[in-house]
């Protein structure tokens, strides 16, 4: 064989073998600007974007335009916003000129009046409880609006929901261990005891995450746990991912009444999927409490379960009637307003960073539904059918929206 053959064989065989090539460096598909307006709740004390979530953004691509003290009641400063990149807007109309405002709380008529037509909104946006002209305000301004309380995760949960019930059921046993001592005009109990003395009672209503981890919490001090719920499933649920057996029951009126005749504390962890929470203690059940016992109602903010409950404040969260102790504050987290900021924080720079790696709401809407479960309005269309039925307007399957658009 030739040695030009050779070659030529050779060549055949080289072009024939994998060749390397430069893959295309991936860019960002959509730069959002998000405004974070300055919370206007007299009780909240809560940020959405802690600064490092919001130098993990900026150095994203994002633009984030934060309100001057915006971050103050959780001890964030501007200066430290600022420095992770932020800017800081001494006005709130320039807040509202960004693509997507971030909220903690639900807008307010005020907020309502600055949004700009078009825009998207991401808050607790309690609609069913607002009024239907607010409603109509939000269609007529195509906004499209996101509950976070409604987005999930992979695992299908709810992990804002999950994550302030962990802090309020957390807190909550801490705020009774407060309340119990002599400072606070109490029992002179320590939460828990010690060897050799009995144990503080407690009694907890519900059977959910808030209830979860106040039972945590409370095992983990050394008192004595007994809980009620109507939902066996979540009962038993309860009891294994606390890892011990705990007291449990149904909600039987006598065997209430009687265990909290004994009761040193008791929780309200009852919630509602749409009205208020159901009242499950009587005034006469309370006036039967120890002298000095004390009542953490944390489903207040549905109406509370305990006949004698009434909306406080974190300025004076507490009163006494029948000789205990009530603390009925609603949004417990605010109580731990750094804290609860950066949970939330967690949850919401993943969610933007997915939103603009994903070429923007729309595209985002398409392709990621744990960030659908979420949306109330899509460009002003109302897209929940509970809304529409309870405030009589046309509703849009968002599934034909998508496909239509």
């Amino acid at each position: 064989m030739s040695e030009d053959v050779v070659k030529s064989l050779a060549q055949a065989a080289t072009r024939m073998l994998p060749q390397e090539q430069l893959e295309a460096v991936k860019t960002k598909n959509n730069s959002l600007f998000i405004g974070v307006p300055k919370e206007t709740s007299l009780q909240e004390r809560r940020v959405p974007l802690v600064p490092q979530d919001v130098e993990l953004l900026v150095n994203n691509g994002h633009e984030v335009l934060i309100e001057s003290k915006a971050g103050e009641k959780a001890n964030f400063s501007d200066n430290d916003y600022s420095e992770a990149g932020a800017q800081i807007a001494y006005d709130t109309n320039s807040v509202y000129k960004a693509d997507i405002i971030l909220k903690v709380e639900p807008l307010s008529p005020e907020e309502l009046d600055l949004m700009q037509q078009g825009q998207t909104v991401i808050s607790a946006l309690q609609l069913p409880v607002q009024p239907k002209d607010f409603l109509k305000k939000l269609i007529a301004k195509k906004v499209t609006a996101i509950a976070y309380d409604y987005i999930k995760d992979n695992t299908g949960s709810f992990p804002v929901i999950r994550a302030m019930s962990e802090i309020a059921g957390n807190s909550s046993i801490l705020i009774a261990a407060e309340y119990l001592s002599n400072v606070n005009g109490g029992q002179g109990l320590m939460m828990g005891g010690i060897s050799g003395v009995k144990p503080t009672e407690v009694v907890i209503f519900g059977a959910g995450a808030v209830a979860e981890f106040a039972t945590r919490a409370a095992l983990g001090l050394g008192a004595s746990v007994k809980v009620f719920s109507n939902n066996t499933s979540k009962l038993r649920r309860l009891q294994d991912v606390v890892g011990r057996r705990v007291y449990t029951s149904t909600l039987q009126p006598k065997v209430i009444a009687n265990a909290l005749k004994h009761a040193d504390v008791a929780i309200g962890a009852m919630r509602s999927p749409k009205s208020r929470s159901p009242i499950i203690v009587s005034e006469e059940m309370v006036q039967n409490m120890p002298e000095g016992s004390v009542i953490v109602d944390v489903s207040i903010d549905q109406g509370g379960c305990f006949e004698t409950s009434r909306v406080t404040t974190h300025a004076n969260p507490t009163y006494k009637l029948h000789g205990v102790i009530h603390y009925c504050v609603p949004n417990i987290p605010s109580r731990a307003a750094r804290t609860a900021s950066y949970a939330l924080s967690n949850i919401f720079a993943p969610v933007i960073i997915e939103l603009g790696d994903g070429g923007g709401i729309d595209h985002c809407i398409r392709k990621i539904l744990s960030v659908r479960s979420g949306i109330y309005l899509y460009k002003g269309m109302l897209t929940n059918p509970f809304l529409a039925e309870e405030f009589g307007l046309p509703y849009k399957d968002l599934d034909l929206l998508l496909a239509a658009y």
